[in-house]
């Protein structure tokens, strides 16, 4: 069996899956929309779980190739990738409404908001692709620092908050239905940063 076909089971399994849940979508409505019998899935799965970690694997190359990358360019000022970040969020979340009047959120934010209490292995899975996207706003915030753009925080719990600011965001805009929601929280990117320094500065630690 091709290569292709294990990628139309993936691609499926990721369009269905995201416009509804894990747990609604079975492993026949995955051959179905992939045009594949299930023979074909057990000859690259063995189980449902197994699919949703290559599924993972995939969103994640594809928003890296697609979203990621673009967004925190090295030509791109520090700060800004993250204001870069959130326009695309934006565009990708106006786009599903269009296309089927919901907002969709992020399907790693999705899956990780269903499964992390049902399946420790996909809850560590999720958790690691967290990881990456954190270290990345990391990374970042460290040449921010070295710029002078901001002064020197925390740099650890500052790249969390950031990614908590980011996934609030989009399950936010989700749950309203609303991607505009997305654009008018931008500016708020930076004042996080500055209040956790002043928080720091101001406040006992725990």
């Amino acid at each position: 069996m091709s290569h292709d076909t294990r990628e139309k089971i993936i691609q499926s399994a990721s369009e269905l899956i995201y416009a509804s849940s894990y747990s609604d979508v079975g492993v026949q409505a995955i051959c179905n929309h992939a045009g594949v019998k299930k023979g074909s899935f057990y000859h690259f799965f063995a189980s449902k779980r197994e699919l949703a970690l290559a599924m993972i694997d995939a969103q994640n190359e594809q928003a890296k190739n697609a979203i990621l990358d673009p967004s925190f360019a090295s030509d791109i000022p520090p700060l800004q990738r993250f204001t870069h970040l959130l326009e695309m969020m934006y565009q990708l979340q106006t786009q599903s409404k269009s296309e089927c009047d919901h907002v969709l959120g992020c399907p790693i934010g999705n899956l990780a908001a269903e499964m992390s209490t049902r399946d420790e292995i996909l809850r560590q899975k999720l958790d690691s692709t967290f990881a990456k996207m954190k270290q990345r706003f990391k990374n970042t915030l460290q040449q921010a620092v070295d710029a002078g753009d901001i002064s020197d925080i925390d740099l650890d719990n500052s790249a969390d908050a950031l990614l908590a600011y980011f996934e609030g965001i989009i399950l936010l805009a989700k749950t309203r239905n609303d991607p505009d929601i997305i654009r008018k929280l931008v500016p708020n990117i930076k004042g996080l940063l500055l209040a956790k320094e002043r928080a720091r500065n101001n406040f006992p630690q725990f």
